[in-house]
């Protein structure tokens, strides 16, 4: 089962206010568990970046100027995520920006359906708990000593650690890909070999005998007596 830790970085809080994406982080799982594939780009968001939003980010607009606009890396990010579901931390905030951005360039949108929001789980699965992904890191002890600022790429990595404690743990995952791998090695159809014929002559009796006779107090006479 393939799934994509998705996170991005903006200008500001609203997609309707004109704000716009400035970076996106992806990180593929399979069975849960990270395979090492990831997807990050900065995007220049063709307008200025916040003071409020570079405290956030460390993001200036100076830097991201030379970096592409959105509609020109919009086909490699949909290579990456293909069809597979998206787990994302507040996952309404994200799917505003992101189809604010693919309706720019007249492509389908992304429905709610499509993703898996750690928010929600772990607000049903920890009630009236702090949730967000600081307090959610600090709850399974994921270590945060890089996270001096928020970054896609590095906040995906977190939710992925997150995520797989929020579904049970790391032992949890392991045992159901283990199963998994059980189940499919049941269900290989096997082959018949024909009987092969290892008749053993007079000769080779004859030795067998003899090496046995060699051996003092064997196993299966005291088993006999």
């Amino acid at each position: 089962m393939r799934e994509i830790i998705l996170d991005t970085e903006t200008t500001g809080l609203s997609p309707d206010q004109g704000h716009r994406i400035v970076e996106i982080g992806c990180i593929e799982l399979w069975n849960h568990l990270p395979t090492g594939k990831v997807f990050q780009t900065y995007i220049n968001p063709e307008r200025d970046v916040p003071p409020s939003s570079t405290a956030i980010t460390g993001l200036t607009a100076e830097f991201l100027k030379p970096h592409p606009i959105f509609s020109k890396i919009v086909d490699d990010f949909l290579d990456f995520i293909q069809d597979d579901p998206l787990v994302i931390h507040n996952a309404k905030f994200d799917l505003g920006f992101l189809n604010a951005e693919l309706g720019r360039c007249d492509l389908d949108l992304f429905p709610s359906t499509r993703t898996i929001d750690t928010l929600a789980i772990a607000r049903k699965k920890f009630p009236g708990s702090p949730a967000s992904l600081d307090a959610l890191c600090k709850r399974f002890n994921v270590d945060l000593s890089k996270r001096d600022k928020h970054g896609a790429l590095l906040d995906s990595e977190l939710l992925a650690h997150v995520y797989i404690e929020l579904l049970g743990g790391r032992q949890r995952i392991l045992d159901i890909i283990e199963t998994e791998e059980v189940i499919l090695e049941i269900e290989t159809p096997l082959t018949n070999f024909p009987v092969r014929s290892c008749a053993v002559n007079s000769d080779e009796k004859a030795r067998h005998g003899e090496f046995l006779s060699q051996i003092k107090k064997p196993m299966w006479q005291a088993i006999k007596t």
